[in-house]
């Protein structure tokens, strides 16, 4: 439907009852396989430097910019000058299994007044790549922004060049909206910037696909999937 103004110009759909949103909590997301937790440098650090450690080639930290990290030390300590704000709110992504924190991710530039919120500085270590518990903690985050506190846009950036970065938004529901070119510099290169976004009308579809994916159901004995979260999400999107 078209919505026009008295001059007859064309305008965005009317929100009468929008109201600002709430700032993320500090408060954990608890699934199956993971806990999401607000990062805390004396519980966290050792546990994720350990794991970064499996990188050995440094390939995670390449479109960061920030990292690698030689010593525990040294990871710390840029833990607590960057990580213990509000925005980015920085969380740990804890194994359910064994306890220990194996990944980061954050919400940033965090716009209550629009509802929109981001997801970013994601980095999964060896230890949670391609299992069930990275996809459930992106699902968590997701689901808090949307359900929780109500927000209308969950935005996912990355350097236009990090081809796993935007696979994997396009495997986890996010739809590619653009590149913004020579957007910044890190690292002393330049950055082009690729944006991809859901938006809340989209959410429950993508909802339902990430709830049939992380179902123990769609697992064989040897914890194989059988239906692949990007084809769940092909059939949720309209045509």
């Amino acid at each position: 439907m078209k919505h026009v103004n008295s001059l007859g110009q064309p305008i965005g759909h009317p929100l009468p009852d929008w109201t600002p949103r709430r700032l993320p909590p500090r408060e954990p997301l608890v699934g199956r396989t993971c806990r999401v937790e607000p990062l805390d440098p004396e519980r966290h650090a050792a546990d994720l430097h350990a794991a970064n450690q499996k990188d050995a080639e440094g390939r995670n930290w390449t479109y960061l910019p920030y990292g690698p990290f030689a010593t525990l030390k040294d990871y710390r300590a840029w833990m607590e000058a960057t990580c213990l704000g509000a925005d980015p709110l920085f969380h740990a992504i804890v194994d359910g299994a064994t306890g220990r924190a194996v990944g980061v991710a954050s919400y940033l530039r965090i716009d209550p007044k629009n509802g929109v919120i981001e997801v970013g500085h994601i980095n999964h270590s060896p230890l949670l790549q391609r299992t069930p518990a990275a996809t459930e903690a992106m699902y968590l985050m997701m689901r808090r922004a949307f359900d929780e506190l109500g927000y209308r846009r969950y935005e996912w950036k990355c350097d236009a060049l990090n081809a796993g970065s935007r696979a994997a938004a396009a495997r986890l529901g996010f739809r590619f909206e653009g590149v913004f070119r020579q957007a910044t510099v890190y690292k002393g290169r330049n950055r082009d910037t690729a944006w991809h976004a859901i938006v809340d009308g989209e959410w429950p579809a993508a909802k339902a696909a990430f709830e049939r994916w992380l179902d123990p159901s769609n697992f064989d004995a040897s914890g194989r999937q059988r239906l692949s979260l990007s084809a769940l999400m092909g059939a949720a999107k309209p045509g």
